[in-house]
């Protein structure tokens, strides 16, 4: 017997309570339709239908029967559809959102690459740091930063958003380098206004990355500001100290225009450990060009992320 043959014919037949309409729906006899159903039975040691003259009624058993070969039989079509989907050619139009600051250096950048290697592939780029309800905007797919939000949207950690203090050499000059976290009290600190907490938070690791020592600094400044490349600009001018992600000062550190404070401390703007998401909406087989996007740019941040490999100051 074709089991999984049988088992669809009895869930039309239970559908349709008719024998010769299922063999038209599977374009079969009438007669194999029938010899399925009667294997089944035999199969099974019960009788899945009650004929009357009103068609076919399902037994007790029968309805049993039903309710767990659909599921089945839905887990089967999205395993086969989850599998045959690796094959599909990415295709159509990506609507992808992103902050602005990030966007721009780190995803814009590579777009013509990924365009080419997927030529069928249209790219929407909604670059905002609003934070858009990317089912209600048919986005289908957003890079966050922060903590993994609570919602039903699948994610995958494209890196870790780490973030050091810094200033320009004539910030430090004029204002002394701080060796302890609490020796930013008496700082400049440029603060960002998109953090609820106007704190910074530190931790001090050894060996295998555990914490030997942590603190929490209260800011003092007199500039608060709500755009990363804003807040930059602002450190490269010497007006204070900052707390920058690392995917932003790389090229500031590595030609002098900024130097990395409290190195051997690890610094955050929120207790909560934050990092940078690919999220999309919540569905049983992800679409080709969604997982294409996903793929090609982990790949291309790579683990560590390329940003923080290059932080080397250049010599």
């Amino acid at each position: 017997m074709d089991y999984f043959s049988a088992v669809r014919a009895f869930l039309h037949a239970a559908e349709l309570q008719s024998f010769s309409k299922t063999a038209q729906e599977m374009t079969v006899k009438t007669s194999t339709v029938s010899r399925y159903v009667s294997e089944l039975e035999k199969d099974l040691g019960i009788a899945l239908f009650n004929r009357s003259t009103r068609g076919l009624v399902l037994t007790e058993g029968g309805r049993v029967f039903r309710e767990n070969a659909l599921i089945a039989v839905r887990a089967l079509d999205e395993a086969r559809l989850a599998a045959s989907s690796l094959n599909s050619t990415p295709q159509g139009l990506l609507r992808v959102t992103m902050p602005s600051a990030f966007g721009r250096r780190h995803i814009v950048p590579h777009l013509p690459e990924f365009m080419s290697q997927y030529p069928d592939i249209d790219v929407d780029a909604v670059l905002s740091d609003n934070t858009l309800n990317i089912i209600d905007a048919g986005i289908d797919v957003a890079i966050r930063i922060g903590a993994l939000p609570d919602s039903l949207l699948m994610g995958k950690r494209l890196a870790p958003q780490r973030r050091i203090v810094c200033a320009s050499p004539d910030y430090f000059a004029r204002r002394g380098m701080p060796t302890l976290p609490a020796e930013l009290a008496g700082h400049e600190s440029l603060r960002f206004s998109l953090v609820p907490d106007d704190k910074w938070f530190f931790a001090r690791t050894e060996r295998e990355r555990m914490i030997v020592e942590t603190a929490v600094v209260e800011l003092q400044g007199r500039l608060r500001i709500d755009d990363s490349d804003a807040m930059l600009a602002l450190a490269l001018s010497g007006c204070g100290i900052a707390l920058l992600p690392t995917w932003i000062v790389g090229s500031a550190l590595r030609d002098g225009r900024l130097i990395h404070a409290l190195p051997q401390w690890e610094a955050h703007a929120q207790r909560q450990q934050p990092s940078i998401w690919v999220l999309y909406p919540p569905k049983k087989t992800v679409s080709s060009k969604v997982r294409a996007f996903v793929d090609f740019f982990s790949a291309k941040v790579g683990e560590p992320p390329y940003w923080d490999v290059q932080l080397t100051p250049s010599s």
